[in-house]
């Protein structure tokens, strides 16, 4: 890789130059120097230096953006060409929506470690939207993403998992002491403890809001899963939440699954990816989500 462009983006990441000349492991007028002539090269200055600091201007913002894709496809290319003669190794980067990267994610990883340990999987979790963004500017190897999302040209989506999404309350709430199948509209008055809007979570509430007709008017939206549980725990009301994330809590008494007539609500989960070359790392660890039988274990049978 070029060592220009290594050094900018080291620079435009550490906003010092004795800080990015220390991470280089080079003296600081090395530095600058190399600044001053890949400035020269592009024909623009991309850094604007004062006494405290170095920040990008405009157009060192979209030098360091395709600069980071730059290196990415190179290191790509890299561990492609290394690919030819060795076995899986080398850095992988994974992104996942949050359900899967919080609760089944770990799982898969720890089973590649054991028989790929020479693997060195880097993890980013973040809704589906910006998860299929990574992965289309390549700064993820691959995406794993639930629900719907604007399809892109560039991106290869297939599907290899659902999930059960079922309505939780606390064991002492009277939902829970029903014998009967509980008929979705006595819910809609309810409170209710949801995700924020734009996680996939909140998109499969909403599908089954709309798919009964309701119009919940008491909503608590909390931003992450945890304190979701908690709050339901604690008889703040009832929740819509993945099978793979209440597993704990089922298995200990601390949640307990409301039965309502139409449900689970069953929602896909697809791996993303772009280039058709792949390296082994990337492979085995596709090979993994497709074939792994633990993805079906946590399927919601009511056996708990």
């Amino acid at each position: 890789m070029d060592q220009h462009l290594h050094v900018f983006i080291t620079v435009a990441e550490r906003q010092n130059f004795s800080r990015a000349a220390e991470a280089l492991h080079m003296t600081q007028p090395a530095v600058s120097q190399y600044i001053r002539t890949f400035e020269d090269n592009i024909g623009v200055r991309l850094l604007e230096r004062t006494n405290k600091y170095v920040r990008l201007n405009k157009a060192g913002e979209i030098v360091y953006h395709h600069a980071k894709e730059i290196v990415s496809l190179y290191t790509r290319m890299q561990n492609l060409v290394d690919d030819l003669t060795n076995k899986a190794s080398g850095s992988l980067s994974i992104g996942a929506s949050y359900t899967f990267g919080e609760y089944v994610l770990p799982h898969i990883i720890a089973k590649m470690q054991q028989t790929y340990p020479e693997v060195q999987p880097t993890v980013t979790i973040g809704n589906t939207a910006e998860i299929a963004d990574a992965v289309i500017r390549h700064q993820l190897d691959v995406g794993i993403v639930e629900g719907h999302f604007k399809k892109e040209q560039q991106l290869k989506i297939e599907p290899f998992a659902e999930d059960d999404m079922v309505i939780v309350a606390a064991p002492d709430h009277p939902l829970a002491a029903r014998n009967d199948n509980v008929a979705m509209e006595e819910l809609e008055d309810e409170t209710w403890i949801l995700r924020e809007f734009g996680s996939g979570t909140r998109e499969a509430a909403d599908s089954v809001f709309q798919r009964h007709n309701m119009s919940p008017d008491k909503i608590m939206n909390i931003g992450s899963t945890q304190p979701i549980k908690e709050a339901v725990k604690a008889g703040l009301g009832i929740s819509l939440l993945s099978q793979w994330a209440i597993q704990e809590e089922l298995q200990h008494g601390d949640l307990q699954i409301v039965e309502v007539t139409g449900l689970p609500y069953r929602r896909r989960f697809s791996i993303l990816t772009t280039s058709p070359f792949q390296t082994k790392a990337l492979q085995v660890f596709i090979d993994l989500l497709r074939y792994n039988k633990e993805l079906t274990a946590f399927k919601s049978d009511r056996e708990y």
